[in-house]
């Protein structure tokens, strides 16, 4: 059964219980949608099982349940974030960064609707090329670069495309030296969306040879592959670029809002009924759907399993470790390594509240563990 709601705080899993049978009698779900919702609902509730804090000076009780951990859950990111942006802070570099995002063009939304697993590869395919052939062009260096898959508007409409963290410069191709760009401009956006495109659109290009698009309504046609390539190469494509932070510690807290963020938060639900849902989406504006509208917007951006939705690529990457501590001597800033937290530690870091000390006297709290609910029972001997 759920765990108790602190009062007046709406909660993404009570629509999910209410309403995954509505959205399941008008549209069928994949696997992996099912598990998320099923997750969300069952997340810090008693059916995860948890523990009992107990205090020995006062008798204060607290029940914590334990949580999901899966990454669509909202209310299962803030810890894993932090635990990524510590595990980050040894790679990146003490530099100057650009945020630069790669959107999909709406004529090739529905083709990733249908296969999303080798359209978003593509994706990631093409931005990496893209970021990697600049630098070696322009500047005859390797930048570095995390790549982070987004696919939803703030109003949780399918919208795929790729939040980029580059370096504002890169590890010289020819001898040990950092070769930075100028210090508001990393390269042009009409150039780069240029080359972004006839990078995807080969890509997909290949895939289609491949057979990766069987069964797509549209290429039932011979011609119609061609026919969409043609759509799509025809509008400009958009990238846009924008100066980040000058140091890396700050450009960690800034790539890890959009690392572990998911379609929408429970802080943005306004109001919830058994009618409609209200959230907040940008500049002051909301947006009101039925329930079962805002839950299949919500499955939309349920990845497929196994896909990775965070990439590093250049000096970022995981095979790069002796060129990234040459860009690293060459800029003169050694890594800071900050002390490992232990979960608690980090999330008393997070909340302000330490877990081990009761919250009404200040005594010390003991820990019993709560099984599962769906757990069979012990044998008696």
């Amino acid at each position: 059964m759920p765990g108790p709601a602190r009062a007046g705080r709406l909660d993404i899993a009570d629509i999910v219980r209410a309403h995954r049978g509505a959205l399941e009698s008008i549209q069928r779900l994949t696997r992996p949608q099912k598990r998320v919702l099923t997750d969300i609902a069952q997340c810090r509730t008693a059916l995860l099982g948890g523990h009992v804090d107990r205090c020995v000076a006062c008798g204060y009780e607290h029940p914590a349940y334990n949580s999901c951990r899966n990454r669509h859950c909202p209310k299962c990111q803030a810890l894993a974030q932090e635990q990524w942006i510590e595990a980050r802070r040894a790679r990146m570099l003490d530099t100057r960064h650009f945020h630069v995002v790669f959107t999909l063009p709406a004529e090739l939304r529905p083709l990733a609707a249908f296969a999303p697993r080798v359209v978003y590869g593509a994706l990631f395919t093409a931005v990496q090329r893209t970021l990697l052939e600049f630098g070696r062009r322009r500047l005859k260096a390797t930048l570095g670069a995390t790549l982070v898959l987004h696919t939803w508007t703030r109003d949780l409409r399918f919208h795929p495309h790729i939040h980029a963290i580059v370096t504002a410069g890169g590890l010289s191709t020819q001898r040990p030296r950092w070769c930075p760009t100028r210090r508001s401009f990393l390269f042009p956006v009409v150039a780069m969306a240029r080359v972004f495109r006839a990078k995807m659109l080969g890509q997909l290009d290949g895939a289609d040879r491949g057979r990766a698009f069987e069964g797509f309504d549209d290429f039932v046609d011979p011609q119609g592959f061609g026919r969409l390539m043609q759509r799509a190469a025809k509008p400009a494509w958009h990238v846009y670029s924008k100066p980040c932070f000058a140091k890396g510690r700050h450009v960690l807290a800034y790539l890890g809002r959009y690392t572990h963020r998911v379609g929408i938060a429970n802080s943005r639900l306004l109001a919830v009924s058994e009618r409609a849902v209200t959230f907040r989406t940008k500049q002051g504006r909301t947006e009101t759907v039925a329930p079962t509208e805002f839950l299949r917007r919500f499955v939309m951006h349920v990845l497929p399993d196994g896909l990775h939705k965070i990439r590093h690529v250049g000096l970022y990457a995981p095979a790069s470790a002796k060129r990234r501590e040459q860009a690293r001597a060459c800029l003169g800033r050694p890594a800071r390594r900050a002390p490992r937290l232990d979960w608690r530690a980090r999330l008393a870091a997070l909340t302000g509240r330490d877990l081990g000390v009761c919250p009404r006297c200040g005594g010390a709290l003991t820990t019993t563990a709560v099984a599962r609910c769906r757990d069979p029972p012990e044998l008696v001997a």
